[in-house]
């Protein structure tokens, strides 16, 4: 069965015309870092002057968590030293 009204490719291609990926839009925290509007800042944890996010909490739980990995690699001896 054909579709009575199809489009056809010109009028796809004009109407997708809009669906183009802008650029990230930024702005500088307090610190200097650059980071998303209405985005905690990834480097400092502060939103709106408040700090929301405990960045060095995160650190050390990653660090934590890459060891933890690390031991568990060498102890089944999938991974060498």
């Amino acid at each position: 069965m054909v579709v009575r009204m199809r489009r056809n490719r010109s009028q796809t291609a004009k109407r997708r015309s809009h669906h183009a990926i802008s650029g990230v839009r930024v702005s500088t925290c307090s610190c200097g870092a650059l980071r998303q509007p209405h985005h905690a800042c990834p480097s400092c944890g502060k939103y709106r002057g408040r700090v929301v996010i405990d960045v060095v909490a995160r650190a050390k739980r990653a660090d934590n968590r890459t060891a933890r990995k690390t031991k568990n690699l060498e102890a089944s001896g999938k991974m060498k030293t």
